[in-house]
């Protein structure tokens, strides 16, 4: 049994970030509430293997990094720290000040929807990464069918929306210049066809 450290009741931001370097598992920090974050399903990891596979090999050489699940992503406005599911970044890392650990300038993101969490990634959480100025694409990806929703920023406050049903579509990147089809998004994906309704309700990532 691995102990955790203590916390106040209301943890600031260095408060939280000496707990999470001494945490057994990852939590996020939202506006001074820590939350734990649950493991992922097969179908979540299957799709954030596949994605930073494609995003590595394709973007190799350019000047852009892959970042997955661990990195953890500062957002100084609303006080958020998070680990978003893929992250890429354009040119130099920048990090949160006096920290080497914390990254804050992310181009592209994309999170696996989850039914737990799918509402706050559509909502508060993408007007939290908007907040960021070298935020430029972001990318839903549906686990239980096939379906992508991607943002692009067009202007200020100004975001074009599509979205992708089908295997033989292809997603595009535009800030980095690369394509994926959702068939290889998907590549060994189950869909269960058959879960039940109540289902719906199951806590997950």
């Amino acid at each position: 049994m691995v102990a955790q450290p203590q916390l106040t009741q209301r943890p600031t931001p260095a408060a939280y970030l000496e707990f999470e370097t001494q945490a057994a598992t990852r939590h996020e920090y939202i506006n001074g509430e820590i939350i734990p974050m649950t493991g992922g399903t097969p179908n979540h990891n299957r799709i954030v293997r596949n994605l930073c596979t494609a995003l590595t090999l394709g973007l190799r050489g350019k000047a852009y990094e892959v970042f997955v699940a661990d990195q953890r992503l500062w957002i100084p406005v609303p006080q958020i720290y998070t680990y978003p599911d893929v992250m890429v970044i354009t040119g130099e890392l920048v990090y949160q000040p006096r920290r080497r650990d914390t990254v804050m300038n992310p181009s592209v993101i994309i999170e696996v929807l989850s039914k737990s969490t799918k509402e706050y990634d559509r909502g508060d959480k993408f007007a939290a990464y908007r907040t960021l100025p070298s935020f430029q694409e972001y990318l839903l990806v549906d686990q239980y069918a096939c379906h992508v929703e991607s943002y692009v920023k067009a202007g200020e406050k100004r975001w074009i929306f599509q979205e992708y049903d089908r295997l033989e579509a292809t997603v595009t990147l535009e800030s980095c210049d690369f394509a994926i089809d959702l068939q290889d998004i998907y590549d060994k994906v189950e869909f269960d066809t058959t879960a039940p309704a109540a289902a719906e309700d199951a806590p997950d990532r």
